[in-house]
């Protein structure tokens, strides 16, 4: 780790001493796991780590972060989280929940009546929720930008709010509001919508002083990368196989780009220190220390955490044995224990972040690259290092 990264605010996410980490020989196996995937996907470059109790137990660097300027991946590196960044803006709205400004009952069109331009085949736009939007239950379409069709002039994702309303009145609910699940980009952006008109804030303001401050994340932004961490960010890469002549090419994206008005669905830049220290707060990782714990509390009390963490819809019409989404979080049963999480990818990074609330492990990982065809043994190798993830998380402390 680069001593740029070393502050106050990363002292309970520290290496845990040597025997424990000895001690853990499910490492090995997911050490293993991860290497085998990223080699069979042609992962450029990524990162894991481990936690346990807050402290970051085990980590693994592979890859380079640029190709082109021969910087491999480093505990300094910085990812891009993508959808991961929605945990925010979930967390967000609970803080202003549980200090009385607005209730997740609240109808989204109180906020955003321009939302009633959309056709709604099964009723009133103004019959969804806030907690519909939160739990990916209020039939709004996936896709914020559902028109590129991958031309070099298109925008990265629309820039500007006025493009999303102009869009509206050519959208239909998908299905009946909180019937069932259904993944939506655009429901973050309202739900972004509503916290500015509460509070007065831009989005990224209310974050970095609500959340990333008083948790210490200053290595955490959105947008263009500040230029005193610049050496620090990952290009990002696209991976194609030649259906004929099976050659592999590996396409560069740029260390930067615009995700314009989905930020707040997926805008969050980041090293894995700073999501260590995320899930540290996540966990209630405290160590003990009654002054973390009241600061812990401060930016959302346990008791909201349960609440986001208690299942909404099932993500199939199997059931939620198949897992089940809660209030902007993911979530499966292995067991007797319960695995909470999120996913995230934009551009050509991906990313996860699990953890199990009771033992306080955690395990998270970012990926620079993304493959745009099936490579051989590469959806294999993923689920078998989804398994391994789990099956980490399911062990007792």
């Amino acid at each position: 780790m680069r001593s740029s990264l070393i502050s106050a605010a990363f002292a309970l996410v520290v290496a845990a001493p040597a025997a424990s980490a000895q001690a853990d020989t499910s490492w090995l196996t997911l050490q293993a796991a991860f290497r085998q995937y990223t080699a069979a996907d042609s992962v450029v470059g990524a990162s894991i780590l481990t936690m346990r109790d807050g402290a970051v137990v085990r980590r693994e660097n592979l890859g380079m972060g640029d190709r082109a300027r021969g910087e491999p991946v480093t505990d300094a590196t910085i990812f891009h989280w993508g959808s991961i960044t929605k945990t925010l803006t979930a967390i967000a709205i609970m803080q202003l929940r549980d200090r009385g400004k607005l209730t997740l009952d609240d109808k989204i069109t109180r906020y955003l009546p321009e939302l009633r331009a959309l056709h709604n085949p099964f009723g009133s736009m103004d019959d969804i929720t806030l907690r519909m939007l939160m739990s990916h239950s209020a039939g709004f379409q996936n896709g914020t930008w559902p028109y590129t069709h991958d031309n070099a002039w298109e925008p990265f994702e629309p820039t500007k709010w006025e493009q999303l309303v102009a869009m509206m009145p050519y959208q239909t609910l998908l299905f009946a509001p909180g019937s069932q699940y259904g993944y939506s980009n655009p429901a973050f952006i309202y739900l972004a919508r509503v916290i500015e008109q509460v509070t007065g804030d831009p989005w990224i303001h209310y974050i970095q002083k609500n959340i990333w401050t008083p948790l210490g994340l200053t290595h955490s932004y959105v947008n263009a990368t500040p230029y005193h961490l610049e050496r620090d960010r990952s290009n990002n890469y696209y991976v194609r196989l030649d259906s004929v002549s099976r050659a592999l090419t590996i396409t560069a994206n740029g260390r930067e780009f615009d995700p314009g008005i989905t930020i707040p669905n997926g805008g969050w830049n980041a090293p894995l220190t700073d999501l260590a220290t995320y899930a540290a707060f996540l966990t209630n990782a405290t160590g003990g220390d009654a002054g973390r714990q009241r600061l812990y509390d401060t930016i959302l009390s346990r008791q909201s955490f349960d609440e986001m963490w208690h299942s909404v819809v099932p993500l199939s019409a199997t059931g939620a044995t198949e897992g089940s989404m809660g209030l902007s979080f993911f979530l499966y049963t292995r067991g007797n224990e319960r695995i909470v999480g999120h996913t995230g990818s934009q551009a050509a990074f991906r990313a996860f972040l699990y953890f199990n609330p009771r033992t306080r492990r955690a395990v998270i990982a970012a990926y620079n690259t993304t493959s745009l065809t099936e490579l051989p043994g590469a959806k294999n190798a993923q689920r078998q290092l989804n398994d391994v993830v789990f099956r980490y998380l399911e062990k007792s402390p």
